[in-house]
């Protein structure tokens, strides 16, 4: 926000320079248990300008970089262009389930662009339910989400549970658990399922069902495009009012959300009810 063509309220007073609201880039957001080696779920098509702002992500040596994975929670092109910045002569280990590797694999400019040269993109597959040792002590579970095919795919390729993940982060030392479900449709058996969690970062995509249909920005349902909307008596905020976590953070947030404006009745109401709005960097501790 704002969107390089959208008009909307929001949009417009960040232009302006309307001290309610700040200026934000793509969901994606970046983990580490020690401080030195980072792990990005999901590359947004503003990564170069987040590692930019984030010095912990910084080269250190004339030809380094501390990321040392991308985790893929689904192949939706705001998730995976980042990944065509990523290509300068580094390696990159990428994990994704099998349908999201083949997605991205069966477009011939993607595969060329990752596959420059041997061993570019180490690929490590991310199977439902099992967890993956991303680095000594610090593992990663998928587990299926729901969504949709990327719209770019639904030509081609057949739905598959693989298609959108949750992960599931677990550090073996300080025994804190984190969940990522950035992009999803339901919160059906959502607070069962992340009881014992430390933190959660949810699907903050749209306050309404009708949001960008009142806006005049499309004629799409929240619902259309595999969202969860917050608000009203089947949104999040009331179907996760039992969740009771150290942190609960929406993000993935549409930037015609009226959370995004400080002091805004929907921002008192998310606020109120404990949860936290993600913005660019911002760091979480567990």
């Amino acid at each position: 926000m704002p969107q390089w063509n959208c008009g909307c309220p929001n949009c417009a007073a960040v232009r302006r320079g309307d001290p309610r609201l700040r200026a934000r880039t793509q969901d994606s957001l970046a983990f580490s248990s020690n401080g030195d080696d980072w792990h990005l779920i999901n590359a947004s098509p503003d990564i170069l300008k987040q590692i930019s702002d984030n010095a912990p992500l910084h080269p250190r040596r004339p030809r380094h970089s501390p990321i040392r994975s991308v985790l893929l929670s689904n192949g939706d092109l705001d998730h995976v262009l980042g990944l065509f910045s990523l290509r300068e002569s580094w390696p990159l280990v990428l994990y994704a389930t099998s349908a999201v590797r083949r997605g991205l694999e069966d477009n011939n400019v993607i595969c060329r662009t990752l596959h420059r040269f041997p061993e570019q993109a180490i690929w490590r597959d991310l199977e439902l339910y099992r967890e993956v040792l991303v680095e000594p002590g610090l593992t990663v579970e998928a587990r299926p989400a729901h969504g949709k095919l990327p719209v770019h795919l639904m030509s081609s390729s057949a739905p598959s549970p693989e298609d959108n993940v949750s992960l599931w982060i677990r550090d073996a030392r300080t025994r804190k658990t984190a969940v990522y479900m950035g992009a999803t449709s339901s919160a059906e058996g959502v607070e069962a399922e992340v009881h014992g969690a430390d933190c959660l970062f949810f699907d903050g995509t749209f306050w309404s069902s009708d949001e960008l249909i009142a806006l005049g920005l499309s004629k799409a349902r929240a619902e259309d495009m595999a969202h969860l909307p917050i608000g009203g008596p089947a949104g999040s905020l009331a179907r996760l009012s039992g969740v009771h976590l150290s942190h609960k953070i929406f993000t993935h947030i549409n930037n015609s959300n009226p959370i995004l404006v400080e002091g805004s009745p929907e921002e008192v109401a998310v606020r109120a009810a404990g949860w936290e709005i993600a913005h660019d960097g911002m760091e979480v501790s567990l």
